[in-house]
């Protein structure tokens, strides 16, 4: 015999809705679990990005580097690999290191600009072309006073009709940033800066 029972079917209604419930929040659990482990993947992978992008840029600027010394290394006929190394330093001994490049202050003799110039070439260099305004205060602060004021050092600036051109061909657009600029016959004797690039940039 079957019968109706009203208060019985309340209660499965109820026991439905409750297990209904339980497995709706089971599964919100999970789901919350499975979006803080991909939350915790995805902030592992960006660190890991970094990393390697950090990774990249340091083999970037190494190669860069390498580049650098490789092109340095060419303009040489014969490499004077005792004048850098060991330790291979950016520059030869004597010479004096600033923003990449290297100087050398020849004060050892009195030269014509011509004369001047082929001596800093044949050690792979030109006479000094002023590029910015902390070059010239680099230069006077190495530069010895001489016993009068009618000598100093020779630049790679020479005139060529009217304009004043340097050795790199760049006309001269400086002036005379320091006022301690002065003209004098290419044959008048002076001694020397001469500049190269330096081995590395680091």
């Amino acid at each position: 015999f079957y019968f109706f029972n009203q208060t019985g079917e309340e209660e499965s209604d109820s026991r439905f809705g409750s297990l209904c419930l339980g497995i709706v929040s089971a599964l919100l659990t999970a789901m919350s679990g499975v979006l803080y482990r991909q939350e915790v993947n995805l902030s592992e992978m960006k660190m890991k990005m970094e990393i390697l992008e950090n990774r990249a840029e340091i083999l970037l600027r190494d190669r860069n580097d390498l580049n650098w010394m490789l092109g340095v290394i060419l303009t040489f006929d014969l490499f004077p690999v005792r004048d850098f190394c060991p330790g291979c330093q950016p520059c030869r001994r004597g010479w004096t290191l600033f923003q990449h490049r290297c100087y050398l202050f020849h004060e050892d003799g009195w030269f014509t600009w011509q004369e001047a110039r082929q001596l800093c070439q044949d050690r792979h260099a030109d006479l000094v072309v002023i590029d910015n305004l902390e070059e010239p205060e680099f230069i006077s602060n190495r530069t010895d006073f001489y016993f009068d004021k009618n000598h100093g050092y020779w630049l790679g600036l020479n005139q060529t009709g009217s304009s004043w051109v340097w050795v790199d061909g760049r006309v001269d657009t400086l002036g005379n940033p320091t006022t301690s600029w002065a003209k004098a016959d290419s044959e008048f004797k002076n001694r020397f800066i001469c500049e190269g690039k330096a081995l590395t940039r680091s």
